[in-house]
């Protein structure tokens, strides 16, 4: 689905959330700069008494192996200070995979485990890289995988080495990362698509087969899926493939309306 602009659709989302006050609503976040301006939205929505958090349960995506949980890069310290320190969130209901476990594998297998016990995941955000992929699952991922071990692509190791002082030496080699099955069990998945660099990946994501080389095009066969991109992330589709998607939403926003 395509929009013009910040999305629009958060609030609505979120006022599920409020209805559900006698059950829990479990959530799939991410990290990284797309989600940024998500963040703070909520935290305004939740400041001005319009969203609580209390009955949310979150599962993040991926954390990096061997960073210190209080490191500023790790995604332990960006989820506390972009997200919950500012809203009402039980910490109790708050999951991130441990990079530093003594047993990694365990601790990914207990992850799935407690995705399992209350009973999956309702909305999965997501974003992607240019090559397409979600989370650490980089291209030539398996399309069933699940939580996991990953050792990073040396393009990805360049790329995040601007949030470690330009050195490459200083960036984990590893993560923790869910699988695109687990993503792929969720309710439903969203996906954040902005900036031209990741045009590519929408045009593969719905115009192309399903690739594993192009793991977002997985989603092609999920049933509940939108894609929320700005304008930019367009440029590489056809003509007739945006013009499609665009009076889809027009004519689904006016449904919302009655």
């Amino acid at each position: 689905m395509l929009e013009n602009g910040p999305p629009s659709l958060w609030l609505d989302v979120f006022e599920i959330i409020i209805l559900l006050k006698s059950a829990l609503f479990v959530l799939g976040l991410p990290t990284g700069g797309n989600p940024l301006k998500m963040y703070k939205r909520l935290v305004k929505y939740h400041q001005d008494g319009q969203v609580s958090f209390k009955n949310v349960v979150t599962f993040n995506m991926d954390e990096y192996v061997n960073l210190p949980r209080d490191h500023p890069e790790s995604y332990h310290s960006y989820m506390h200070d972009n997200f919950f320190k500012h809203i009402d969130i039980e910490p109790h209901n708050v999951h991130l995979l441990d990079g530093n476990a003594e047993d990694l594998e365990k601790e990914c297998n207990i992850y799935e485990e407690n995705i399992k016990k209350v009973g999956g995941i309702h909305l999965f955000i997501g974003g992607i890289g240019p090559d397409g992929h979600i989370a650490f699952n980089e291209p030539g991922s398996s399309l069933v995988s699940r939580t996991r071990v990953k050792t990073l692509a040396q393009d990805t190791i360049q790329a995040n080495s601007r949030f470690f002082g330009g050195n490459m030496e200083s960036v984990p080699k590893q993560a923790l990362t869910v699988g695109v099955g687990t993503v792929m069990d969720a309710q439903e998945v969203m996906i954040l698509i902005t900036g031209s660099h990741k045009a590519l990946a929408l045009h593969m994501a719905i115009e192309e087969g399903i690739n594993h080389m192009w793991t977002v095009s997985a989603f092609q066969q999920h049933p509940r899926t939108i894609f929320l991109c700005d304008e930019n992330a367009t440029l590489e589709l056809k003509v007739k493939t945006v013009k499609y998607f665009k009076d889809l939403w027009k004519i689904h926003s006016q449904l919302n309306d009655l």
